[in-house]
């Protein structure tokens, strides 16, 4: 069911976007962040692509998708207050697949606690990680978005909303009003993009705080990931936290890129 967007232009410099090098086929779907129903979350250009995105499934630009340049706290500063969801976009080496299994395997033994609230999707589209990272960030921030009365990703979430992960994932697939936008969402690009069966190795994750804990949010994984605690004056900078802990695991790899979600 998914059409390919072109491909996002290069990276810009900065502490969280550095261009990249190599690809690492990853063990689960992976995704390429301008790529089939990833219309929404290629390498950014100030957010618009994504912007953009969110418009066309019906959502007011009350929020709206700004880049994050940096972890330190002036570049922090920089973005506008509140944000209520980060999304990242990292590379899938074989030192992130080692830890994914271990953390899976950690937390399966000892469990974590996840909130009922918690809105969390799989992923079975390959090149859909940016779709289901947007749709992750939006989901878990339903009463603070202001949706249009007609609005295809409203009517999607409230549909979904008592399915479980894996329901809303094959939903999803067949969903043809997302399709369609992003077949017109793949007209504002420039390049082609890769194909949704190209082995390709960049990934996106959604970060959110909901009831006051710090959830990563990854189709390709069978849970959130509980992170601790969090609230709204903090989250940027614990989310951002998170981030760092995905770049300190693969030191020699460039390929990072943050975007939050903040009040317009």
């Amino acid at each position: 069911m998914c059409v390919t967007p072109p491909s996002p232009p290069p990276p810009r410099a900065s502490v969280l976007v550095r261009p990249g090098r190599g690809e690492t086929e990853g063990k689960q779907p992976v995704c390429h962040g301008g790529s089939a129903l990833a219309a929404a979350g290629g390498e950014p250009r100030g957010g618009w692509v994504t912007n953009q995105f969110l418009r066309q499934l019906g959502i007011y630009p009350s929020w709206q998708f700004v880049d994050v340049y940096g972890s330190d706290p002036e570049l922090l500063g920089l973005v506008p207050r509140p944000v209520c969801a980060l999304m990242l976009l990292f590379p899938v080496t074989e030192k992130y697949e080692t830890f994914r299994m271990k953390e899976e395997e950690t937390i399966k033994a000892q469990g974590q606690e996840v909130k009922p609230g918690v809105y969390f999707m799989k992923q079975t589209i390959s090149n859909a990680c940016g779709t289901i990272g947007l749709i992750h960030a939006i989901a878990n921030n339903r009463d603070k978005i202001d949706f249009e009365k007609d609005s295809s990703l409203k009517k999607f979430l409230d549909e979904s909303v008592p399915m479980n992960p894996e329901q809303r994932a094959k939903y999803l697939e067949t969903y043809e009003a997302i399709r369609v936008t992003h077949e017109s969402s793949a007209h504002e690009g420039q390049t082609e993009a890769p194909s949704i069966d190209e082995k390709v190795d960049l990934h996106f994750i959604a970060l959110v705080n909901v009831d006051g804990i710090l959830y990563e949010l990854d189709g390709r994984k069978p849970f959130p990931i509980n992170h601790g605690r969090s609230n709204v004056d903090t989250f940027l900078e614990d989310a951002v936290g998170v981030c760092k802990k995905f770049m300190e695991r693969d030191p020699d790899e460039l390929r990072f890129n943050a975007i939050a979600l903040a009040a317009a």
